[in-house]
């Protein structure tokens, strides 16, 4: 029997038509699975007879309990380095090995910058306006001169950064390691994070979820920020203390939230953040975009041959 690979959480269903994979034939057969069961034990039973599986990250939950009952299973590929859905500690006790991808840089950035923008000018309202036969309905606000809040410097920080400063605004940071010789190689002015809340016109998070950001923007945190200021997020949901979030913008403390990602995904269809009219929500679309995707699923034939060869690639350990 050939050894059996699947292509799993491809939501779009583009991941064969993304890129060639027929190098993977000589290895196995490969399968891309489109319909699978959200329980548990019917998703172990649609995933059992697989060697490899390839994942998204973030998406199927790959905990103990799943990778116990995967006999078969001997090597995940998930897009990108990080992957908080999937147990590294139960996969190396069950002698499962973890391989990622790198990711392009500039996809996440752009989407933040692109939520900045529309969320600013209401692009969403005067768009949905001009569709159902009106015409202007508010006042757009502004970036030129307002202050951009980041928490967080990173890579993907920095980008939205520089795109801040091309609009002429005052950028300033804050995060728990950053310090104000790492603010100013980027041109950003360092700040405490009781000021980054309260100066920010636009505070947009790029953090890495960890024990110690989860929560981090807490109902403290959001009371600080000034009225009419607005509040990006593009890294991870749980950052953000979300039933503090929906209280503020329920009652107009804030003037609007752009949200990419957030606790549980997709999102519940009776969510508050689907109805909230201050609301811009997209689907954790940061990292989908042709360039990424490509580079994901390149690198997953490359670490599924590498393995196969027995010299893996890019292996992901706690």
């Amino acid at each position: 029997m050939p050894m059996r690979i699947a292509v799993i959480d491809d939501w779009q269903s583009v991941a064969e038509g993304a890129v060639d994979w027929t190098a993977l034939e000589a290895v196995g057969q490969l399968d891309f699975i489109h319909e699978y069961p959200a329980d548990g034990t019917a998703l172990a039973e649609r995933l059992a007879p697989y060697a490899v599986i390839c994942v998204m990250r973030e998406r199927t939950l790959f905990d103990a309990t799943l990778l116990e009952q995967l006999p078969q299973l001997k090597l995940l590929v998930t897009g990108g380095m990080r992957n908080a859905a999937i147990d590294l500690q139960a996969a190396a006790r069950l002698g499962i090995q973890v391989a990622g991808t790198d990711s392009y840089k500039h996809a996440a950035p752009e989407l933040t910058w692109a939520l900045v923008m529309a969320l600013t000018r209401d692009l969403l309202g005067e768009a949905n306006s001009l569709r159902s036969g009106g015409w202007q309905i508010g006042l757009g606000g502004d970036l030129h001169g307002n202050t951009l809040g980041l928490l967080g410097l990173g890579s993907i920080g920095e980008k939205v950064a520089r795109f801040g400063q091309a609009f002429g605004m005052r950028v300033i940071a804050w995060s728990q390691n950053l310090t104000p010789e790492r603010a100013a190689e980027v041109g950003v002015e360092y700040v405490d994070k009781q000021q980054l809340f309260e100066q920010a016109d636009v505070l947009s998070v790029h953090l890495v979820l960890s024990e110690r950001s989860r929560g981090l923007v807490d109902a403290q945190a959001l009371g600080w920020m000034k009225p009419g200021a607005r509040l990006v997020n593009t890294s991870r949901g749980p950052i953000i203390d979300e039933a503090a979030l929906i209280q503020a913008l329920g009652e107009g403390r804030l003037a609007g939230a752009a949200l990419d990602v957030f606790d549980e995904e997709p999102l519940p269809q009776d969510h508050p953040f689907r109805m909230l009219p201050n609301v811009l929500a997209t689907p954790h679309i940061g990292y989908v975009t042709g360039n990424n995707y490509r580079l994901f699923f390149t690198q997953m034939i490359e670490d599924i041959l590498a393995w196969h060869a027995g010299q893996p690639l890019r292996l992901l350990t706690r």
